[in-house]
């Protein structure tokens, strides 16, 4: 988009995203009603409790490797060490009478250490002899062994409330011998798309019309963000009915999120459909794509409004809805961290706004990523992201920014959860 006025004459004074979430996050807290799932169906899903470790991980000492265990005061200081072999421990087994005491156990990898033993030589470092074993000298005290409590230990608080479940804190959970977590209920997030050029998906299109792609991509966003989608359809520009169907909205979710609409146009009605009915808390941020994001309360439920353009609606959600959605859910947010990237392009841009810029990464020569800018970068180009591996972010008090800077790089798997 080629704009020859200054942002502010046209939006007024633009408010930095950091601003604008702060802002945004105050509008909400977490969502108070919970539930318990099973573990299968926790993946996802926010903690509402700490979870306690009601026994040590791993709950007895064991070998790490497939070897021989021996007691630590049984090894020669000065050279190498010859033990008779006494006894087999394999995983799943007790090692209740095989004493290591002046002996070599066979142990193998999650077996039990026998009563005495602290210590393991793996197997390959080993030489049998008869009925003897004879050890090398060098190893620590307690090498490739584990004891009983040294991933968790119990009573130690194991995961905390407000955690966002993955994969590898539900097999945390598994571990612990839990079969279920108290989690938040999630958000209920009202989607809808607004214009008259509006189309479903499979409905033959009318002259001037286009289909609706921005409620498809809000919806698999939401979703991703860890929320409930109510999908609401397609609002038309008619500002009686705009308000009437926010605020029907408003009464059961928990967040309205539109696009479209917002800007400053004579059919753009959703701002002032969000001021007829509730109260509009901002609405100009210094973000490119993006810019007119209308943040505002419905009868007491938060209300997003995003622009109209796809990539525009992609990049305000990242850096705007996301994070107060993390916030509904009760969930901790970290922004992503931005990794540094080599640009393979100069850049001219705005003081006070900040970009970003659709890239795709290549390996340099000297083993530095370089980003690549799409050729086609409005904020209407779905290829644009498509075809690109992430963002690129141009600060705020950046202007003219020559090729080889080191920029910020969020790739696209960061910022959609």
């Amino acid at each position: 988009m080629a704009q020859l006025s200054k942002d502010d004459e046209v939006f007024g004074a633009l408010i930095r995203v950091e601003e604008a979430t702060a802002r945004a996050a105050a509008l909400v807290a977490a969502v108070a009603e919970t539930e318990i799932v099973t573990l299968a169906q926790a993946d996802g899903r926010v903690l509402a409790e700490d979870v306690v470790a009601g026994l040590d991980l791993p709950p007895f000492a064991n070998s790490a490797v497939d070897g021989y265990a021996v007691r630590f005061e049984d090894l020669s200081v000065t050279g190498e060490t010859r033990l008779p072999l006494s006894g087999r421990v394999a995983a799943g087994t007790d090692a209740a009478g095989t004493l290591a005491e002046g002996v070599a156990v066979r142990v193998f990898t999650g077996a039990p250490m026998p009563p005495l033993a602290d210590t393991v030589f793996m197997q390959e470092d080993v030489l049998l002899d008869g009925g003897f074993v004879v050890l090398p000298q060098g190893l620590k005290r307690g090498a490739n062994a584990r004891p009983a409590g040294e991933d968790i230990a119990s009573g130690e608080t194991a995961l905390k409330a407000g955690r966002r479940l993955r994969p590898q804190d539900v097999a945390a959970l598994a571990a612990l011998g839990l079969t279920r977590a108290t989690v938040r209920r999630r958000p209920r997030v009202a989607i809808f798309s607004t214009g008259d050029e509006l189309t479903e998906p499979g409905i033959p299109l009318a002259p001037a019309a286009i289909y609706d792609a921005n409620r498809t991509l809000l919806a698999a966003l939401v979703a991703r963000a860890g929320a409930e989608v109510v999908d609401l359809g397609i609002l038309r520009d008619e500002p009686v009915s705009l308000a009437a169907r926010l605020t029907e909205a408003a009464a059961s979710c928990d967040l309205i999120l539109t696009s479209g609409g917002v800007s400053t146009g004579e059919e753009d009605h959703v701002k002032a459909a969000v001021e007829s009915a509730g109260s509009l808390v901002f609405w100009r941020i210094g973000i490119k794509p993006g810019r007119p994001v209308a943040v505002g309360v419905i009868a007491g439920t938060p209300f997003v409004g995003l622009p109209g353009n796809p990539v525009a609606v992609f990049v305000t959600f990242a850096f705007v809805a996301r994070p107060l959605i993390a916030r509904l859910a009760g969930a901790d947010f970290t922004p992503p961290l931005g990794l540094p990237v080599r640009l393979g392009f100069p850049y001219r841009k705005k003081e006070g706004r900040r970009e970003y810029v659709r890239v795709s990464l290549t390996l340099g020569e000297d083993g530095v990523m370089v980003a690549t800018k799409h050729p086609r970068d409005g904020a209407g180009v779905l290829t644009s992201l498509t075809q690109t591996d992430g963002l690129v972010e141009l600060p705020d008090d950046w202007t003219s920014i020559t090729e080889g800077t080191l920029a910020p790089f969020y790739p696209y798997a960061a910022l959609i959860g």
